[in-house]
């Protein structure tokens, strides 16, 4: 029954794709993030529907959009670098067999966030594509969240539908992408056009949030933890009232540790001493690694080039009067990078790292102009969403240096959100600078409310 469900989703989703050609896309933003093959049992394993998704996706754009005033912004042309280099790196990889597997699904990443703003023409489609994200990432959040209430979770213990630790299945890389989204899920409750802002919508959107921030707790994910502490920052600079901000954050925090599972309890507690916990000791052996590697090897070594590390660190451990401390020697081999930043170094060397970085750094800068410029404008819901993007941003970057998602897909679709909507803003702005005798057509029409299907395709 469940392969019938998703295969009906999917068939009608597709079916009205002929007709609003955009629908593709958001066919495969679907796809990419809940991974619905992974989820049945038969029917969809043997079907390529990612495939057939983004060629729909990319034919209905040719075909059938509007390409008028057609705008490339520089952080498209960069993603293509990007893509290139590591084509290239790939080519004289380390562990070629490995590197292809990883260049498999990393090129489509980096090839759909370039192509995305293009079809990002109206304000309801950016609000549609954000919509589709937000509900898909939510079809793991949720029952994440449903799973931590009834049991605790635990650290390797929380099951997200699927027994697959990739993609947004992982514990860590869910734990970041949950906080992440949490200010795009309150940007709904105040400026969502396709679902109107009633008591029922902002109902959904705060149990929504809530189950983001029960994520990390399920997970057991100290990057999740760290993720939450910079949300709290990141909504206080907003915040009207600061002190009974913080007031509200602080009781919230007070009143929520004697709820909290002891399997997260004492996860965490193990963020005060590194040498005490393997894992931590491990990151820090693999990150000197790679900066060693990097240095021989400036241009990366392709993708999962950690393989060949051989890894030896201390950790120390306390006896029960807690007075006596001993050192054990430890030796890990082919251990991951955990950290997107070293990932980037490793695998694609300086010039990866450097691509990378001038790729998220500009998001984070081209927000904020927007944010500003449009703080008090007529169209404050750009500046707010751009606010929320900027924030999303900030708290993936910083949950990504304890976490190796630096080809993460989702976090591509954001990248592509933001050159969207700051494409469609300049649109607006020189549709505004040109006023001709005869009214030229309205960039904006259709885009303040509506059905989410848009009415220009």
């Amino acid at each position: 029954m469940r392969d019938l469900a998703f295969i009906g989703f999917l068939a009608a989703l597709f079916g009205m794709g002929f007709r609003r050609p955009f629908l593709f896309v958001l066919a495969y933003v679907y796809i990419d993030i809940v991974s619905p093959q992974r989820l049945t049992y038969y029917l969809l394993n043997s079907i390529q529907i990612s495939a057939i998704a983004v060629a729909l996706a990319f034919g209905g754009w040719l075909l059938a959009d509007d390409k008028r005033d057609t705008r490339v912004a520089p952080r498209q042309l960069l993603i293509v670098a990007l893509l290139l280099y590591c084509w290239v790196t790939t080519s004289y990889a380390d562990f070629p067999v490995e590197a292809r597997d990883k260049w498999g699904w990393v090129w489509k990443a980096l090839a759909f966030a370039a192509f995305l703003p293009l079809t990002l023409r109206t304000r309801l489609r950016i609000e549609s594509l954000l919509l589709f994200m937000v509900l898909s990432a939510a079809s793991i959040i949720i029952v994440g969240g449903i799973k931590t209430l009834a049991s605790g979770g635990g650290y390797g213990q929380l099951n997200l539908m699927v027994d697959n630790n990739s993609g947004l299945y992982e514990s860590s890389t869910i734990a970041t992408i949950a906080v992440a989204v949490v200010p795009v899920i309150l940007w709904f409750t105040r400026h969502g056009t396709v679902f109107r802002p009633d008591w029922r919508v902002k109902a959904f959107a705060w149990a929504l949030a809530f189950s983001c921030l029960l994520i990390p707790i399920g997970t057991s994910a100290r990057t999740g933890l760290l993720c939450i502490g910079l949300l709290a920052l990141l909504m206080l600079r907003d915040a009207r009232r600061k002190l009974l901000y913080l007031g509200l954050v602080g009781t919230a925090g007070l009143l929520a540790v004697p709820f909290l599972p002891s399997a997260f309890t004492e996860r965490m507690s193990t963020i005060q001493g590194y040498q005490a916990d393997s894992s931590a000791s491990t990151r820090l052996a693999v990150w000197r690694w790679t900066i060693d590697y990097a240095r021989e090897h400036p241009f990366g070594g392709g993708f999962d080039s950690y393989l060949q590390n051989t890894l030896r660190f201390d950790t120390v451990t306390a006896d029960t009067s807690g007075n006596v401390v001993k050192a054990r020697q430890e030796v890990d081999q082919g251990r991951a990078f955990h950290s997107a930043y070293f990932e980037m170094l490793g695998e694609q060397g300086y010039p990866g790292l450097l691509l990378w970085l001038a790729i998220n750094l500009t998001g984070l800068v081209r927000m904020e102009v927007l944010r500003r410029r449009y703080r008090a404008a007529d169209r404050r819901w750009a500046g707010e969403l751009a606010t929320a993007l900027q924030g999303a941003h900030a708290i993936y970057l910083f949950g990504a240096v304890f976490v190796g998602i630096a080809f993460q897909p989702f976090v591509f679709m954001l990248v592509g959100t933001q050159i969207g909507l700051d494409t469609y803003l300049e649109r607006l702005r020189a549709a505004e600078r040109f006023r001709p005798m005869r009214a030229p057509t309205d960039p904006a029409r259709n885009t303040e409310a509506g059905s989410i299907i848009p009415t220009a395709t």
